[in-house]
């Protein structure tokens, strides 16, 4: 059939995680009750980081940032999964695919570059802590937030408009729960091998950057710590310091083990195990890491709480 005989697709189909019918609705039911949690538990955090004035410090702010990136990052997925779930005829269109893509690149880039931030606050305030409320200002800490944020909404831009010279012609089938653009490659017409390059180039520039900066940072931080004579002073910093090392460790292990395996039988469900961990519990989780061993998050809480409890009394 000649080029321009060929029908383009404008429409695609989303095969979601399983296959077998049985499981939608027990797996509507599960990914809804995450979706919920998650929502709350970030967009929960970020409320109160904003609202209580004793969270306002530059710790707790890069926090806030963090659990609003999160929120975005499991919206970007998790709600057209669901609608998939109950209705599998659905049909997503390309500028939705598009959309779904952009937002979710776009979260997952700020946080990447809000967890260096995370780590550089850490390293000043355990290695530099006279100094640190001359260094980490308010006014310092919004300006690296705001940046984080502009390189986040930048940086998928590029494989947007190079997105936009591809065309779909050979199938409406997208084996996936949400539109990976390495999926929609599979099935375009055009050679996307010049969007593979621009993935696999600023991919590697962010991710490798971003971790090496992270990796330097709390090394400095630990060899710092077991300098410390005082066990209450080890005993502090590595528990301010644990949650962060968590979220990173969870966040890149899972980059690592999504592009960096051997080719085996069943890659196409490692990829859907791996993309699930990455988009949707990563975002359910960070929230109480961060949380649950946190006293000051905690003691915000209460304060909230009791706070609401006493004009509902009164």
């Amino acid at each position: 059939m000649s080029e321009e005989n060929r029908t383009l697709v404008t429409e695609f189909v989303l095969t979601g995680l399983t296959d077998h019918l049985w499981l939608q609705v027990p797996l509507f039911l599960v990914f809804l009750v995450i979706y919920l949690i998650t929502m709350v538990g970030n967009l929960g955090l970020t409320a109160l980081i904003w609202k209580d004035p004793h969270l306002h410090t530059p710790m707790y702010l890069f926090l806030g940032g963090l659990a609003f990136a999160d929120a975005c990052t499991s919206t970007s997925v998790t709600p057209r999964m669901l609608v998939n779930f109950l209705d599998r005829t659905t049909m997503i269109s390309l500028a939705e695919c598009i959309t779904q893509f952009y937002v979710f690149a776009s979260s997952a880039t700020t946080e990447c570059f809000l967890l260096v931030v995370m780590a550089y606050d850490r390293y000043v305030a355990i290695c530099n802590p006279l100094l640190y409320p001359v260094v980490m200002s308010n006014r310092l800490c919004t300006q690296l937030i705001s940046i984080s944020y502009a390189i986040g909404f930048l940086h998928p831009l590029i494989h947007v408009v190079l997105l936009l010279r591809l065309t779909f012609c050979r199938s409406n089938m997208i084996h996936y729960f949400y539109c990976e653009i390495l999926q929609l490659f599979k099935i375009s017409c055009t050679d996307p091998s010049t969007n593979a390059l621009m993935i696999f180039i600023f991919g590697a520039l962010i991710q490798i950057s971003t971790l090496m900066t992270i990796i330097i940072s709390y090394t400095r931080v630990l060899f710092d710590i077991l300098k410390k004579k005082s066990e209450k002073g080890r005993s502090k910093a590595f528990s301010t310091c644990s949650a962060h090392l968590l979220s990173v460790s969870l966040y890149y292990g899972t980059l690592i083990f999504m592009y960096v395996r051997p080719a085996s039988g069943l890659a196409e469900d490692q990829d859907k195990m791996y993309s699930l961990f990455y988009t949707i519990l990563i975002p359910l989780i960070n929230p109480f890491i961060y949380s649950l061993r946190n006293k000051e998050v905690i003691g915000a809480l209460k304060r909230v709480t009791k706070k609401n409890s006493d004009k509902l009394t009164n």
